[in-house]
Formats: C-alpha cells, sequence, structure tokens
C-alpha cells in the first residue's frame, strides 16, 4: 500500500529555556516504543537515547517539554548483560539506527513484547497463539531509503547519509551496513559525484530503490541540470551498475536520466507465487526482501484462500500481496485490490496484466473516509487482508465486520493503531484474535512490523 501518514510538524517556542548544562545520572526502567530508555529524574519522566533497561547511565539534555524531557546517554556506569557493540563505527553519531547496542535476539523480545503490551492495554485482548517472530539477516537488508544530501562548502565536498542522532545536520558516514550493499558501501562515491557537479549545492535528497537484479538512484534536483552534470551522472551509471532517474518536481516529474534498458525501474520476485513486482524508487515497497517472502507466505497461510474464494486487499499498493493472493484464489475466483491513490491503483492493474493474472480488480477508495456508495463496500468477501499505514484502519472494522469474511488477515506497521483496531472487532463486534507475532523487517530499529489474524466469533 502507499504510505502517506499525517505527520505534524513540531514548532520549537522562540523563548525556549536553555537546556540544563553537563551530564546527569540516569537509572533505566524500561523501553519505549521508539527504542529509548525510560527514567525519572526528579520525579519526571526522562526518555534517554542509547540506554537500556537496567542500566545506570549519564546523559545529556536534548528536549525539555511540559510532562517529559529528551535526552541522549553519553556514558553507561552499569551495563546491561544484552548491551552490545554496535556493528556499525557511525552508530554513536548517525540517527539512522537506534537499537544497535542491544543484541538481536533482544531487539526482537523488545519488539514481540511491545506489541503483546499494546494488545492488551489498547486492545484488552491477548491472542490465542503468539507467532513465532519473523527473522532474517541484520545487516544489508534495507533496499529502500531516502538518503540527505548536502555540500559542505568548509569541507569543500558532498556529505551523503542520514541526519546525525538529535540534529537536522547529516552524519558524515562513509558506509551505511544496514543498506543494501550495491548502495551503503557506495555512500562515498556517491558524495564524490554531487561533489563534481555544477548542481551540487541544489540535489537535496537522493531516493533508493534496489530490485533483485539491480539498485535505482532517484535525484532531486531544484534547478534544471546542464549537459556537462547529465553526462557525469550518466557515467557514473554506467561505472556502478544504477539505474539513475531525475526528479526536478514532484513524484509525477520523476524521469529515467536515458530512455533505454539501462534506466528502468527495480523489480523484485515472490517466486513461490509466480509473482514479479516492478516498483519506482519513490513507491512504498517493504524495505527487506527476505522478511518480505516470508511475510507474504505466512499472511497467506494464515488466511487460507480457497479456490474460488472472493478476496478483498485493502491499501493494496502494487499488488504485494494481491497477486500473490490472485494466483491463490484461481481463476474461479477474484480479488478485489483498493488503493486510495489513482496512479498506484493503475499501476497495481498494470502489475497484474504483466504477470498475466486476470482475476483482480483494482478500484480507487479512501479507507480512512469509507463511501458506502461504492460498490465493492457493500459486496461479500470470503477473506480480507489489509496493510495500512501507521494510522491504522479504524474507520474499516465495522465495515469488516458487517461483510462477514471467514477470516481477516492484518498487517501493521505500528503496534498501537493494530491494537486499537483489533480490540474494536474483538470487542465490540464478537470476533477472535488467533494469532498475533512480529515480524522483524526494520533490525537495529525501533520499528514494529506484525501480523494479526481473526475470524468472527462461534
Amino acid at each position: 500500500m502507499a504510505r502517506n501518514p499525517n505527520r505534524k510538524k513540531r514548532h520549537k517556542h522562540k523563548h525556549a529555556k536553555p537546556l540544563p548544562p553537563g551530564e546527569f545520572e540516569a537509572h533505566i526502567e524500561s523501553l519505549t516504543l521508539e527504542g529509548r530508555g525510560v527514567a525519572h529524574v526528579d520525579g519526571k519522566a526522562t526518555f534517554v537515547g542509547r540506554a537500556l533497561p537496567g542500566e545506570d547511565v549519564r546523559f545529556v539534555y536534548r528536549d525539555q517539554r511540559r510532562h517529559f524531557d529528551l535526552g541522549d546517554a553519553v556514558a553507561v556506569d552499569r551495563a546491561s548483560p544484552e548491551r552490545i557493540e554496535p556493528g556499525c563505527p557511525h552508530f554513536h553519531h548517525c540517527g539512522g539506527c537506534a537499537m544497535q547496542h542491544l543484541a538481536p535476539e533482544a531487539q526482537v523480545r523488545h519488539k514481540q513484547q511491545a506489541l503483546l503490551d499494546q494488545l492488551s492495554r489498547i486492545g484488552r485482548v491477548t491472542p490465542e497463539q503468539v507467532l513465532e517472530p519473523l527473522t532474517g539477516a541484520i545487516w544489508g537488508y534495507r533496499r529502500m531509503a531516502r538518503l540527505g544530501v548536502r555540500f559542505v562548502r568548509k569541507k569543500g565536498r558532498a556529505v551523503v547519509g542520514f541526519r546525525e542522532l538529535g540534529s537536522p545536520l547529516l552524519a558524515d558516514i562513509d558506509t551505511c551496513p544496514v543498506l543494501d550493499p550495491r548502495v551503503g558501501e557506495q555512500l562515498p562515491a556517491i558524495a564524490e559525484l554531487i561533489g563534481e557537479m555544477d548542481a551540487r549545492r541544489d540535489i537535496p535528497q537522493i531516493e533508493v530503490g534496489c530490485g533483485d537484479a539491480h539498485c535505482a538512484l532517484a535525484f532531486r534536483h531544484m534547478v534544471p541540470l546542464g549537459e556537462a552534470d547529465r553526462a557525469r551522472l550518466d557515467a557514473f551509471a554506467d561505472a556502478h551498475g544504477f539505474a539513475i532517474f531525475l526528479q526536478p518536481g514532484g513524484p509525477d516529474s520523476l524521469e529515467p536520466l536515458v530512455e533505454g534498458a539501462r534506466d528502468v525501474y527495480p523489480s523484485y520476485r515472490l517466486e513461490e507465487f509466480d509473482v514479479e513486482i516492478r516498483f519506482s524508487p519513490l513507491d512504498f515497497a517493504q524495505v527487506n526482501a527476505e522478511i518480505n517472502r516470508r511475510m507474504v507466505h505466512q499472511a497467506l497461510e494464515w488466511l487460507a484462500v480457497q479456490p474460488g474464494d472472493r478476496v478483498l486487499d485493502l491499501f493494496a499498493g502494487l499488488g504485494n500481496f494481491s497477486l500473490p493472493l490472485a494466483r491463490q484464489a484461481g481463476p474461479a475466483g477474484a480479488v478485489t485490490a483498493v488503493e486510495a491513490d489513482q496512479a498506484m491503483v493503475e499501476r497495481g492493474a498494470a502489475c497484474a496484466t504483466s504477470n498475466g493474472i486476470e482475476n483482480t480488480r483494482h478500484v480507487v477508495g479512501n479507507l480512512f473516509d469509507p463511501d458506502a456508495g461504492h460498490g465493492w463496500m457493500n459486496e461479500s468477501f470470503d477473506r480480507v487482508l489489509l496493510d495500512p499505514p501507521r494510522a491504522g484502519a479504524e474507520a474499516m472494522m465495522s465495515v469488516i465486520a458487517r461483510m462477514k469474511p471467514a477470516r481477516v488477515v492484518y498487517v501493521s506497521c505500528h503496534p498501537g493503531t493494530l491494537a486499537r483496531d483489533v480490540g474494536r472487532l474483538v470487542n465490540e463486534h464478537g470476533w477472535r484474535l488467533l494469532a498475533a507475532g512480529v515480524m522483524d523487517m526494520f533490525p537495529h530499529t525501533a520499528h514494529v512490523e506484525s501480523m494479526a489474524v481473526l475470524e468472527p466469533g462461534r
């Protein structure tokens, strides 16, 4: 599905008080969903980055608010037995990862417990079965990313990467072991390329999209690129095997640097279902190819689609679930794929056609404010799958309950909204939460991806 969460910008007060100087001591009690250690300093909740439960740390303040403060640990006086040495040399100043200092297996336990806590506290529900976490490679897994770019005059070169910890500035990094190595190991070469370009001060970001065969880089540029810069990009693409795209304006302005076989969208295959999905570097696609394959397998296994079933896929995007579901439903069945963005709906339909799939229907629908006048809203379905953004799918819960499908699989990127929505189906409509569990889609970060399986009560 196409992610478009509504984020509110937080504006700092013009006359904010200066932060307390120096280092302060804190005992860390637990972890937040964002991976910060929770402490109480003089009775006030303080969330400390780079700190783990059970630790005694010294920290510096980053922000002070009415009900809580923010800080970052600068020294650990008593370490947790689960603390490890981060695998990236830039962890302590790059803000791209939040949990490299926590052992990988402990990261997964924390995410699983966070999911169960949210289900209990917000949803007032307990799954009948806790699914085994889906885990995979913890390095080189990230195939989608937005890299910040800045030409630093004082350094005489460009910086490419993620923002510094607790700062709007870009971290000066020369590698990223979390990124697909086809990009993560080429950051110095990309920075050198930017530094040589005439438009080096007018390129604020690069979108990365890596498929099975190649990686694409989409350069956002604020001024038209001259022939010399286009030639530099062309030579760089040939030398490093990238597809290059230019983005002079909004998402609709994306275009290949050179028309032809090289600058084409990447794609990934879901071999189990004989499906190939082509995507733009600006699209939403699951960042972790290995976990995505296993997630699709698990979701379809639990959904238990039978030949001839009518299936509804909400927040369908390009068809990551729709197309495998169509294979399972077979020629006698049908999949209705609903997505809010017209362009995405059209591309999802084209993707089905390119895979020779003829039993899908792709429709536009606002799933946050559903219109009962849409035909599909008044149809019945045997199975429903949904994969909403962080805001969840609260408005669709009563609609799904009214459709009375035999089973629902809910894939989520935020345990709080998942818990809220599942709680409504269980507590208001009498459904059962058969199973729930996490997928470690984003190792070393605090992102919690999860799956819940529900069916109507007996």
